[in-house]
């Protein structure tokens, strides 16, 4: 199908060199697209009908010609040609192929604008729900593992160096705790961008009878965006903002993967992981690598420059369309890919993860409950600043045989005796719910 802004100098070497350019690889994005594009297609079809300019036999037509589109697609045999730039030329293309007259009707008060925004907002609402999906599962692994190890000492350390005595408990409960978070955040982020584009065309509406209420509750959206321009403004800006609540779970698991690394190591040796987990040396025999782990590390830092991208590329565009705004698809759709197989790697890690509680507690010395034993002071009556001195004064005289004991001590809310994994707990299931 030729473009409609087509003349006869596009077919020189020039502007086929230009096209190439321009288009890059934004067909190859498309694909992930199309079934979005072909819902917000139907329901742009039926908006129209609404309005009379397709009759409902039309109407019919369009529907039925774009579910064969799907099935196509689903079967690996609708595929985007580079010279067709993205998916909505080449559903429109289709549509005219086998309709004639009735599927160039399909483009009536629209533009690629609000198409490809309309398609990539579903996209990404779709896609939220598959990562909070998953993140429950991570996080709810996270919190069995938490409640199977509850009074299983583990050292605290700050600056590096041992600080009070916590447990593996609270260590993995205090990551599904920042899941949590992290999904609440996302679940935001998910209603803020649960505006319709569709309508808005390039960004300044058109001189149509639009039903943009009626198709915006067809394809599912809170609302319509209200102000068409708000659509263009709001491209790239949101778009960082879903990577934004992307990037609060990777780097959750980021960090849970250092622990890991560290605290699996020789030197360490407080957890272990099933031997399919780790990978080898083509020179040292004796390795076992937590490149799992090292890989999820390195993949929140991708996701992040792909969030740093999508700040910097609005920075400096006035209101309005520009071809900038093309390059926004791609980080949005990796950093999708990224989370997803961040939260496979994790859950992979903790069904693996085993605690060797005998080197743990080789590692906990008597400096590390100093604090519990300067509280213990302060109950009898002595003020903190005295029992510090007291307690720093004979350090190697505090006992520490019974761990569990000390650990149960601390018993108000998120302390090792009360860690409060019940309240997180009703909190994923609240999110689930959603």
């Amino acid at each position: 199908m030729s473009k409609l802004w087509e003349t006869t100098l596009s077919s020189n070497e020039t502007s086929k060199k230009v096209e190439a350019l321009t288009v890059g690889n934004d067909y190859q994005l498309d694909m992930y697209l199309v079934p979005f594009d072909v819902k917000a297609s139907i329901a742009h079809a039926h908006g129209l009908q609404l309005i009379d300019l397709l009759t409902e036999e039309e109407f019919g037509k369009i529907k039925s010609c774009l579910h064969q589109l799907l099935e196509d697609y689903e079967s690996g045999e609708f595929i985007i040609d580079q010279n067709q730039e993205d998916c909505h030329t080449a559903i429109e293309e289709y549509l005219t192929i086998r309709l004639g007259d009735i599927g160039k009707k399909i483009h009536t008060g629209r533009s690629r604008n609000d198409q490809v925004l309309t398609a990539l907002r579903l996209y990404e609402i779709d896609q939220i729900q598959h990562v909070l999906e998953n993140a429950i599962l991570v996080a709810k692994k996270l919190l069995s593992f938490a409640k199977k190890h509850e009074f299983v000492p583990l050292p605290g350390y700050t600056h590096t160096q041992p600080a009070m005595l916590a447990s593996v408990g609270m260590w993995a409960g205090s990551f599904a705790e920042m899941l949590s978070n992290s999904m609440n955040l996302l679940l935001q982020i998910k209603e803020m961008i649960n505006q319709c584009p569709l309508g808005t065309a390039a960004g300044y509406g058109v001189d149509l009878p639009l039903e943009r209420n009626s198709v915006s509750n067809i394809l599912g959206f809170k609302n319509p965006i209200t102000v068409a321009m708000t659509a263009q403004h709001s491209r790239g800006k949101w778009e960082s903002t879903v990577v934004h609540g992307l990037s609060s779970i990777t780097d959750t698991l980021a960090h849970f993967a250092n622990d890991l690394i560290l605290f699996s190591s020789y030197d360490f040796g407080f957890f272990s992981f099933d031997e399919g987990l780790t990978t080898g040396s083509s020179i040292m025999p004796q390795k076992k690598n937590l490149d799992l782990a090292e890989l999820m590390r390195a993949k929140h830092q991708k996701l992040l420059s792909h969030q740093y991208f999508l700040n910097q590329v609005t920075t400096n565009l006035h209101s309005g369309y520009h071809r900038d705004l093309q390059l926004t698809k791609e980080p949005v759709i990796d950093s999708f890919t990224i989370c997803n197989e961040i939260l496979q790697a994790s859950e992979l890690l903790i069904d693996g993860l085993s605690v060797n509680e005998e080197k743990i507690n080789k590692k906990i010395h008597s400096e590390i409950f100093a604090a519990n034993e300067a509280n213990k002071l302060v109950l009898e009556g002595m003020a903190f600043r005295d029992a510090y001195q007291v307690i720093k004064k004979n350090l190697k005289k505090v006992n520490t045989s019974e761990f569990e004991e000390y650990l149960k001590q601390s018993t108000h809310l998120g302390g090792t005796g009360n860690l409060g994994l019940e309240i997180i707990e009703k909190n994923l299931n609240e999110i689930s719910v959603h």
